[in-house]
């Protein structure tokens, strides 16, 4: 089974070589190639500067390594979905800030959250709703999406994220599918293949490796088959997060499995 796709690498990957000052984000476009990738998926509490002349340098830094930023993902703006407008308000004017940066860097989508704290399902899909489709409609000025992951909490739950989406209903509004992020009870590939017609990018999640190189938490032929049959031909970004492996050498290892079901390799 091979299909055509690109494959990104999630820039969260390096996270804890970032953290230890042993690179920077400029550095990443490097890392991206040199993994075996085509594009990049950047995270917003790795900008060093969101300053014009830095976001240039970024962008040419990439164009030299054959590298595309595809999207930024972002955390700690606030929650679209909290009971007070006030503050919903507040998430959905910080987000602004990352739509603007993402159409300098030539990106076609921002990943949010969808929201935290207790709040009852049906009133944080009503309260999201709201804030997405207002976010949503800033983004298009940019012809930029904005997307949903599964990442913990109420978007976790492929039904609800479902039900979210249809309530939004306008064409720049999306899923970001990762391979895990789910509740111990909720069915992966059943929540995968619920959100890829909504999907604008999707997330190839990898931990841990066995001797022929397969994920063994994930089965990434049955994945990655509900991928192609949604009729999904865009980047697959690598997010590794496993621990047994360098993150060098964790992002090389997942690249090379998803090369297993790329046309052309």
């Amino acid at each position: 089974m091979k299909e055509k796709f690109e494959i990104s690498v999630a820039a969260w990957s390096w996270r804890r070589m970032f953290e230890a000052g042993q690179i920077k984000q400029i550095d990443q476009p490097r890392l991206a190639r040199e993994a075996g990738a085509t594009g990049l998926e950047l995270v917003n509490s790795f900008f060093p500067s969101p300053q014009y002349d830095y976001l240039q340098e970024l962008k040419k830094i990439a164009a030299n390594e054959g590298i595309r930023i595809l999207l930024i993902m972002c955390d700690g703006e606030g929650s679209m979905y909290a009971p007070d407008f006030k503050e919903r308000r507040q998430a959905i004017i910080n987000h602004h800030k990352w739509l603007d940066i993402a159409a300098v860097l030539g990106c076609h989508t921002i990943r949010c959250n969808s929201g935290y704290g207790v709040v009852p399902a049906v009133e944080a899909m009503k309260n999201a709703a709201d804030s997405f489709y207002e976010l949503c409609d800033y983004a298009r000025q940019y012809n930029l999406n904005v997307a949903i992951e599964n990442h913990w909490g109420l978007s976790s739950h492929p039904d609800w994220l479902v039900g979210l989406m249809k309530m939004v209903d306008v064409d720049n509004f999306g899923t970001l599918p990762d391979f895990g992020n789910f509740p111990d009870d909720v069915d992966h590939y059943r929540a995968v293949e619920m959100m890829m017609p909504f999907a604008k990018a999707v997330s190839a999640k990898c931990h841990d490796f066995d001797a022929q190189g397969n994920e063994i938490h994930t089965d990434f032929e049955r994945m990655m088959k509900i991928v192609f049959n949604a009729g999904y031909h865009g980047y697959v970004g690598v997010e590794y997060e496993g621990g047994k492996l360098g993150e060098i050498e964790g992002v090389k290892a997942c690249v090379k499995l998803l090369n297993r079901f790329r046309e052309g390799n």
